[in-house]
């Protein structure tokens, strides 16, 4: 049974990778602070015989007993409530966090995949963005130090491959969702649904007219699977290519809950990106991945989800922080 160390277990996207992984009849390791995670995510999987949990933060040594093959690196902030709260964190946790985990993986001669993002780009002036292009950041914005941290994780990560030989893969992860996204995390799907569900207007930045484009988790998941049991060191992104305007998205999710909320407009976050699109032409030669749910059957899931959360969790006090913090 091969062993596998997913970081951030515990948060949307490291959980369905432990399910994943779990499926496959990995040993799967998670490991998670609960910084940002959440312990429901991983509830179910505690009574598996191949499921081991170990609360830790990456950025202290990680020791790990026997053997390791493979090491997928998910623990970072990744919304922009969580980002703007705590800085500091986000930028340790994408340097000492995958410098701490590229030791592991020297240590153990495992193959490590990190989580890189499209934030990479920036607020592109290329698009859609291809792995090549080398991006348009702020670095020293407010949105910085999850753009950076996620620079130098890659920079880490090449480095660590060239020098000592380490097997390393990234993945540049564009706008994904799905169930177990955090509701008040601040990014426009669960922003959007929360709005909608609690009877409030649906809040749209600027005159609506950037674009985003929109993956399913099972998609994403299947893309990083893939990618990691592949022969490709340099970056790939994994994502949805079929672009939407904010506005136009947001009466899609009007018709799909069946409320009657308006739309209002506020003004633009500093470094919003005007575009995201994803150009997954190498992920289709190298991998023979593209996405499979479409965005009218993802949103049906994900709503799904977010009705069935407790009163409690959909009346949460950071709902307010939406409109000063949405990120995508």
């Amino acid at each position: 049974m091969k062993k596998i160390l997913i970081t951030g277990a515990a948060g949307f996207l490291g959980s369905h990778l432990c399910d994943r992984f779990i499926n496959e009849d990995y040993y799967v390791v998670g490991m998670d602070n609960f910084i940002t995670g959440d312990k429901k995510n991983i509830e179910h999987l505690l009574g598996a015989t191949n499921f081991e949990f170990v609360a830790h933060d990456v950025t202290n040594f990680i020791e790990l007993r026997g053997s390791l093959d493979y090491i997928l690196h998910f623990a970072s902030p990744a919304s922009p409530i969580d980002y703007l709260k705590i800085p500091i964190q986000t930028l340790k946790v994408g340097a000492l966090g995958t410098h701490n985990l590229l030791g592991l993986a020297k240590a153990k001669n495992a193959r490590m995949l990190i989580a890189s993002t499209s934030e990479v780009y920036g607020d592109p002036l290329v698009h859609p963005q291809t792995e090549d292009y080398y991006g348009n950041v702020n670095t020293i914005g407010p949105r910085g130090v999850y753009d950076e941290a996620k620079r130098f994780q890659e920079s880490i990560t090449m480095a660590y491959h060239r020098f000592h030989g380490i097997e390393t893969r990234i993945v540049r992860i564009f706008n994904t969702y799905g169930p177990r996204m955090r509701l008040n995390d601040g990014r426009v799907i669960p922003a959007f649904m929360g709005q909608a569900l609690r009877g409030e207007d649906l809040t749209v930045f600027g005159d609506g007219s950037q674009t985003r484009s929109f993956c399913y988790v099972d998609d994403q998941v299947e893309g990083i699977y893939r990618l990691l049991l592949s022969d490709y060191v340099l970056p790939v992104n994994i994502g949805n290519p079929h672009e939407i305007t904010i506005k136009d998205f947001a009466e899609e999710i009007i018709k799909l809950t069946g409320t009657t909320q308006k739309i209002i407009y506020k003004d633009l976050p500093v470094n919003d990106p005007l575009q995201r699109q994803p150009d997954i032409s190498l992920a289709k030669k190298i991998l023979n991945w593209e996405p499979k749910v479409n965005r009218e059957e993802g949103m049906k899931l994900t709503f799904d989800y977010f009705k069935s959360l407790s009163d409690e969790e959909l009346f949460k006090s950071e709902h307010k922080n939406f409109e000063s913090h949405i990120k995508r």
